[in-house]
């Protein structure tokens, strides 16, 4: 085992499994909350309900039967047919071991509530984005090169393990780049961000991710590239042999995926190898300058390089490891801690900036997520504390990122505000934010809307109707921001509105308008002003 600050460093697959955490609710509220949720899922109130509608319920929310949380469940399940009665008992008994992802599925509390209409949007992304057949297989590596072209699939998985593939999302294929991933945070835990950084840069290089060269200091640009990962890679475990080392980096990997081991494709491993005259290059080059810890076997280093990157996954598997990170380091799927937030936060920061080659900063720029792109044609993508995406295509641009990845990102940050910057404008009238029940942007959007014109905040006004908010919608009464400007006297902004051309007499449920509001209240000049404009009595 490697040692660091007198502490004893393992795979995260090593450690100790976490235990459920402990209810400190009173009985009897556990038992009212228990049934209150067994009648939410009893529709016609038969007093049971049946294994088909209880798998229906997880299935449409997003939660998998495979999910790694649900294998007690699943195995109590086995005792029942699927249209066989399920008692309030025996449903205590079923979710023992998950009741608090049973709870947060069944009162609706998932980090996208509407998971189902989500998962329309993204299949309507993924055949949009389908259409186009542009780029070309990467043929510099000899087995990249025989990849069929016309693959795609796209998988997601939330940090609430919400999970939904569409297209060749079981379909192996080698990581490439997308190892450099965890192959930088592996190094962070390892020794810290100041001797990480001691050794690699956080600049974006500005060239190709194999070119010959390094910063003023000597060092490669960042972890992103061919020279940085080759410099993590010196520094995970160097005290093991090179086989430990590899199996080392597969339990970090098999973690982040909740238990899925990847694979090893041995073929891509030799290409690698045979087609490596330029990442020999880099090692030497950086050995020339002294980049490396003292003591580093080269040879070994740019092995152990070209194994990480043949690491074999799948879609599905990719879109855990991304979920992972979007939150925080805690695996969604299995509620295991397998990085710090630290790490991660260094990380996405650093894929951020410099996770798609030289195109990384064009993709900051329309997309503004961390993401990580390979060769083999592979884009793994975070949405911070949403989710983690994985899209996957052969065809890749002039840059070396997958035509269809890159396509589907644009497309998905156009439909929701994920973009990191999107949160500087309040409301977005073509986009949506699916963490919000079904309506309530809107509702919140009218809600702010009529307050404002109640308190006759005219710049919030302008505010919320350049964000793309409609003046004429009413809250839950009908009453629109005319009617609360008008029974409070607010006569700029009910200017602002005549001039935008709003409706000047909506009904209210009581049947009042704007103008009745404004008599009622002895609002003499708002009178005028609406008469003057056509407002009416009711």
């Amino acid at each position: 085992m490697a040692k660091k600050n007198n502490a004893v460093l393992t795979a995260p697959s090593k450690q100790p499994a976490l235990q459920p955490a402990l209810t400190t609710r009173p009985l009897d509220f556990q038992k009212r909350l228990e049934k209150r949720l067994f009648a939410s899922l009893d529709n016609e109130g038969k007093g049971s309900l049946s294994k088909r509608q209880f798998l229906h319920t997880l299935r449409y929310s997003g939660i998998l039967d495979n999910d790694p949380r649900l294998n007690e469940s699943m195995e109590h399940l086995q005792n029942f047919s699927l249209d066989e009665p399920i008692a309030l008992d025996d449903l205590i008994e079923l979710t023992h071991h998950n009741g608090q992802l049973i709870q947060k599925v069944l009162q609706n509390q998932l980090i996208i509530p509407d998971f189902k209409t989500f998962c329309e949007d993204i299949s309507a992304i993924y055949d949009a984005t389908a259409l186009t057949n542009a780029g070309k297989v990467a043929d510099y590596i000899p087995q990249l090169a025989r990849v069929s072209p016309d693959q795609f699939g796209v998988s997601l998985c939330t940090i609430d393990g919400q999970r939904f593939s569409r297209g060749d999302t079981q379909v192996p294929f080698s990581i490439q780049s997308t190892s450099k991933t965890i192959s930088y945070c592996i190094a962070l835990e390892e020794h810290g961000n100041a001797v990480v950084h001691n050794h690699i840069g956080f600049e974006p290089s500005g060239k190709g991710f194999n070119e010959l060269t390094l910063n003023s200091k000597g060092l490669p640009h960042n972890p992103m590239i061919n020279a940085g990962a080759i410099m993590s890679c010196s520094l995970i475990q160097p005290q093991l042999d090179l086989a430990d080392r590899f199996d080392y980096v597969m339990d970090v990997w098999t973690a982040a995926a909740g238990g899925q081991r990847p694979g090893f494709n041995n073929a891509v491993y030799l290409s690698e190898r045979h087609t490596a005259d330029r990442n020999f290059a880099l090692g030497y080059f950086m050995r020339e300058n002294k980049a490396f810890p003292e003591g580093v076997n080269l040879i070994e280093t740019l092995e152990f390089y070209f194994q990480c990157c043949s690491i074999e996954a799948t879609a599905e598997l990719l879109s855990v490891v991304a979920g992972t990170l979007a939150n925080g380091g805690i695996c969604p799927i299995t509620g295991l801690r397998v990085l710090k937030p630290d790490t991660v936060k260094n990380c996405l920061s650093l894929m951020y900036s410099c996770g798609m080659y030289d195109y990384s900063g064009e993709f900051a720029f329309t997309i503004g997520l961390p993401a990580k792109s390979g060769v083999s044609g592979v884009v793994m993508l975070v949405v911070p504390n949403v989710m983690g995406l994985c899209i996957w295509s052969p065809r890749l641009d002039q840059h070396g990122n997958s035509v269809h990845g890159i396509e589907f990102s644009r497309r998905l940050v156009e439909r929701y505000n994920f973009h990191n910057y999107d949160s500087l404008v309040s409301v977005h009238d073509e986009k949506t934010d699916p963490r919000l029940h079904k309506n309530e942007s809107k509702i919140k959007s009218i809600i702010a809307l009529c307050w404002a014109a109640a308190q006759g905040d005219l710049q919030e006004v302008k505010h919320l109707y350049a964000s793309g908010v409609h003046l004429d919608e009413a809250d839950y009464d009908g009453r629109t921001a005319l009617h609360l400007a008008a029974s409070e006297g607010q006569i700029e902004v009910i200017e602002f509105l005549i001039r935008k051309q709003v409706s000047l007499n909506p009904i209210d449920r009581w049947g009042g308008t704007p103008l009745a509001d404004a008599h009622r209240h002895g609002h003499t000049a708002v009178v005028r002003l609406l008469e003057q404009h056509g407002g009416t009595m009711p």
